[in-house]
């Protein structure tokens, strides 16, 4: 009798088991389905992501030797591939360096618009920054002042990267539109504030004393010289060009080139 009853008591548990798996057997084997193309998407998304870097990194690498060898359409060639292929990061160095190319070549507006759209581009404040800065440099010759207060003026702010050169910057182009007093407290400010850096502090406190001494039409052309715009940098060692932050280079203000 007891063996009977553990028979019916097996059967009962096999038809429970059989129920189940009908009900639920059908949504068990689609999250199976489904865990297995995240898995595989994943692994794909990964390994285009890496093909795209190796092939922005090799199309970067090409524009700069064939800057370094004077081939300007080589070189704007291969920063396109590069802009094309890479991520936001190498998408804006390309950017910039084509426009430093038009720049050699006079065509400033077409210049500007590169270094707009590699602002745009850019996901790391540094990087969009030092494209907003060469773009509003590029227009220091050609564009009205407002223009330029537009483009610079928010680059003086607190916090931004670029923030001592853009003051130098805006102040002389206020001293080339004729705002000799706008231009002076410009240069006061850049003088005291601590993150200045002590090569461009001792520009402002000369142009603080050429303007007192009313010889500040000569300023324009001598901040020209010593404030180049500074140079796009390579992509370091090590730089992940699909990070927003990581790799990316220190704002170097105040260098002069």
């Amino acid at each position: 009798m007891v063996d009977v009853f553990e028979e019916v008591e097996e059967g009962l548990r096999a038809e429970r088991w059989r129920t189940l798996a009908r009900k639920y057997g059908p949504w068990l084997a689609g999250g199976a389905a489904a865990a297995l193309l995240v898995t595989g998407g994943v692994w794909g998304w990964n390994e285009w992501r890496e093909s795209k870097a190796a092939e922005a990194s090799i199309a970067y690498d090409t524009g700069m030797r064939a800057l370094e060898r004077g081939d300007k359409a080589a070189a704007d060639t291969a920063f396109g591939d590069a802009a094309k292929a890479g991520s936001p990061s190498y998408k804006a160095f390309a950017l910039m360096q084509r426009g430093g190319v038009l720049i050699g070549d006079n065509k400033t507006s077409e210049a500007v618009a590169l270094f707009d759209q590699a602002a745009k581009a850019a996901k790391n404040p540094v990087i969009a920054d030092l494209a907003r800065y060469k773009a509003a440099l590029a227009l220091m010759d050609t564009a009205p002042y407002p223009a330029i207060e537009e483009r610079l003026r928010p680059l003086t702010q607190e916090g931004r990267p670029y923030r001592p050169l853009a003051r130098e910057a805006l102040a002389m182009a206020q001293l080339s539109a004729g705002r000799t007093k706008e231009a002076r407290a410009e240069f006061q400010l850049l003088a005291a504030q601590l993150d200045t850096p002590e090569g461009l502090r001792q520009r402002a406190q000369v142009a603080i004393q050429m303007i007192d001494s009313g010889v500040a039409s000569r300023l324009p052309a001598i901040a020209k010289a010593a404030a180049a715009v500074p140079p796009v940098p390579e992509a370091p060692a090590g730089f992940d060009p699909f990070a927003s932050s990581a790799g990316s280079p220190a704002p170097q203000a105040g260098a002069a080139q």
